[in-house]
C-alpha cells in the first residue's frame, strides 16, 4: 500500500534506529548484539507484520520526523537549499571554490553549513581539515584555490573510510543492527586535545578550541 508520502527522518546529534526481531519471526538481517526495543530514550516504535520492530532511540532529542508527499520532497524547505552529496560527482572543488571567495569565516563553519554540502558532520570536517593541513580559522577567501581540490577529495576519502568501518562510535552511535562503529581509533586530532600531532615531522600539538559552539580539534603547526 502506497499512500505517495515519504518519511523523513532526521537524526539530530544522538539519535538511531535499532532493530529487533522476537524468536520465531522472519528476522531482517544479523545482528551484531542483541537489542532492547524499548529504553527511556525510545520514542518512536514501528511494528511490523513480519515481527520485527524498528525503534528510534534520541538521548538529547534534536532529532525529527515528517511526513511529506513523495513529489514534493525536493521542495520541501529541508531540502530545497541543501548543498551537494559529499560522495557525488556534485560535489568537487569548483563548489568550494564558488562557496568560499570572499568570506571572511573559517572553512570549517562554511564546510558545516548544509547549503555548502549536504551532511557534514564535526568529526569528519575536524579530521579532512587536519589531513588537508588546512587551518579550521583561516578566512575561506584567502586559501588558494588549488588547494580547495584536494581538499574535497580528502573528504571523499575521510567519508569512505568512516562507513567502511561503522562510523564513529563515542557515546551513543550505533548502527540498527547494534554493531557499533570503529572510525574513532583512526582519529588524528578529534577528541586528541594535548597528544602529538601524528603528521610526520610535525612537532606541533593538538589542540582544541570552540569555535561557532563546536569543539574544534586541529593542529596549530601544521594547519596554515
Amino acid at each position: 500500500w502506497d499512500r505517495g508520502d515519504t518519511l523523513v527522518m532526521h537524526l539530530g546529534m544522538t539519535g538511531r534506529f535499532e532493530i529487533a526481531a522476537p524468536e520465531g519471526t522472519i528476522r531482517p538481517g544479523d545482528f551484531a548484539r542483541e537489542v532492547k526495543p524499548y529504553d527511556k530514550h525510545a520514542h518512536v516504535v514501528f511494528e511490523t507484520e513480519a515481527g520485527a520492530v524498528v525503534t528510534y532511540h534520541d538521548p538529547r532529542r534534536f532529532g525529527f520526523m515528517d511526513l511529506i508527499a513523495t513529489d514534493q520532497v525536493n521542495l520541501h524547505p529541508w531540502f530545497a537549499t541543501m548543498g551537494p552529496e559529499p560522495l557525488g560527482d556534485g560535489f568537487d572543488a569548483k563548489t568550494l571554490i564558488k562557496v568560499f571567495a570572499g568570506r571572511k569565516q573559517g572553512p570549517k563553519t562554511l564546510l558545516l553549513d548544509q547549503k555548502t554540502v549536504a551532511g557534514l558532520g564535526n568529526i569528519y570536517v575536524c579530521e579532512a581539515l587536519h589531513r588537508a593541513g588546512i587551518s579550521p580559522f583561516k578566512p575561506s577567501g584567502m586559501i588558494a584555490g588549488k588547494r580547495l581540490g584536494p581538499l574535497t577529495q580528502i573528504i571523499k576519502e575521510v567519508l569512505a573510510e568512516a562507513v567502511e568501518v561503522g562510523g564513529s562510535t563515542l557515546k551513543d552511535f550505533a548502527a540498527a543492527d547494534g554493531a557499533l562503529g570503529y572510525f574513532q581509533h583512526r582519529f588524528r586530532v578529534y577528541d586528541r586535545e594535548g597528544e602529538p600531532c601524528p603528521t610526520k615531522g610535525c612537532k606541533g600539538v593538538i589542540a582544541r578550541e570552540v569555535q561557532a559552539g563546536r569543539s574544534t580539534f586541529f593542529c596549530p603547526v601544521c594547519q596554515v
